[in-house]
């Protein structure tokens, strides 16, 4: 199902079966536990064991990005350029694909939204003398991570790969990376085998990996090439690329969840300070739509619903009964739609909505009464719920207390 190369999965089954038969099974483990514990052990040796960092190198760091067409090269340039700004460093893109139509102004659209500088010589300079007057102008303009984005093609052939040649023995990367489409499966894999026979790659960058792929490529890539898969691709959004930990990947292959990415996520989009306000708003029934507008905005910057409880241990089946199933995020965008077309005395007062004020709002947002009138359900036992678990948590420490829960 995972589209996996058979020899890969030859030799990972025989490892499997040989560690399995005559195993001794501890006492607080059932048989089909020790079974999957072998497994989860055998996919981490199989994906690389540690995760394995990029290397920057060099005044500035030269980083080579290669690649075939449609597989997320350019974006992942920039994505990578947005992770290295995160970690303090002063990236700088450089548009090298000049045979693509639009390649190069695809790469400079990315660089504005980022605020990240593209350097740029045409589409009519060779692109060995733009790869080497980009780290000239990033060592005078204080740029310390130079990120080449290369010519791919549909795939490969022998003048893609010189040119790929002649840039590497020209700038000297410190790190070469391949882009490779996940979706792709084994063939991502030839592909790999075929630029790795020619460059030395350092590492892969897995794009879609959010998608229906199983992680075969991932799978499959370690053992047949010998080279680590770095970043991975989880979305379409600029911040939306991480490291590779080859334990969480088979945490999650098999179902297992992956906590610690899921904590990663949360203290990025969770503010610590807000989330202590909204404690002590709920201890004092205080829960209001300012609240609720602010947790919404928190929960669509972790990502996609299926996404973040593929990633909760024990919630794979929820994840799973989420897919094919698209989840419209257009409904978020309606709730905080009418939720911003309230003043500011209406969501710290929900109760003051009479039907004046929903119809006002409901042509604000662009809505109708009837959405407005189900949100204001969904609020009231959102906070119903809230007041009950207040009232619990309470209980148990000053003893049983009575408390209304009634208008």
């Amino acid at each position: 199902e995972a589209d996996v190369h058979f020899k890969v999965v030859k030799d990972f089954v025989a490892r499997v079966r040989e560690r399995a038969i005559g195993e001794e099974v501890l006492e607080s483990l059932s048989s089909a536990q020790a079974v999957v514990k072998i497994v989860h052990q055998e996919l981490v040796g199989l994906l690389g064991e540690n995760a394995a960092p990029i290397r920057l190198t060099g005044k500035p760091a030269v980083i080579l990005v290669c690649g075939l067409q449609g597989g997320g090269k350019t974006t992942s340039c920039g994505k990578l350029a947005a992770m290295l700004r995160k970690q303090g460093h002063n990236p700088l893109l450089v548009a090298a694909d000049v045979y693509r139509p639009a390649a190069i102004k695809q790469l400079q659209v990315i660089g504005e939204s980022l605020n990240i500088p593209v350097f740029s010589l045409g589409d009519k300079t060779n692109p060995v003398d733009i790869a080497k007057g980009a780290v000239a102008h990033a060592s005078q303009n204080g740029r310390d991570v130079v990120i080449l984005d290369t010519a791919g093609r549909l795939h490969v052939d022998e003048e893609m790969m010189l040119e790929l040649e002649y840039v590497s023995a020209t700038v000297h990367p410190g790190e070469t990376l391949l882009v490779l489409d996940s979706m792709t499966g084994q063939d991502a894999v030839n592909v790999a085998t075929a630029f790795t026979e020619r460059l030395s790659v350092d590492g892969f960058i897995l794009t879609k990996l959010d998608g229906d792929a199983r992680g075969g490529a991932a799978l499959s890539l370690r053992a047949v090439t010998d080279r680590p898969v770095k970043l991975v691709g989880i979305g379409e959004k600029l911040d939306a690329l991480e490291p590779f930990h080859p334990d969480r990947m088979a945490s999650r292959i098999l179902g297992m969840g992956d906590v610690l990415s899921f904590i990663e996520k949360a203290q990025q989009a969770f503010d610590e300070k807000q989330a202590q306000e909204l404690e002590a708003k709920l201890r004092a029934n205080k829960f209001d739509f300012e609240d609720y507008l602010n947790q919404l905005q928190q929960m669509k910057k972790m990502g996609p619903l299926d996404q973040i409880l593929g990633m909760i241990p024990g919630m794979g089946k929820a994840a799973k009964s989420l897919e094919g199933m698209e989840v419209d995020q257009s409904q978020l965008g309606r709730v905080e739609a009418i939720i911003q077309s309230m003043t500011r005395q209406e969501r710290q007062n929900p109760e003051i909505l009479n039907g004046s004020r929903r119809r006002r709002i409901a042509k604000g947002s662009g809505t109708s009464v009837q959405e407005i009138n189900r949100l204001m359900k969904q609020f009231e036992q959102m906070r119903g719920m809230m007041r009950q678990l207040t009232a619990t948590q309470q209980g148990r420490r000053r003893g049983p207390v009575r408390m209304p829960f009634g208008r």
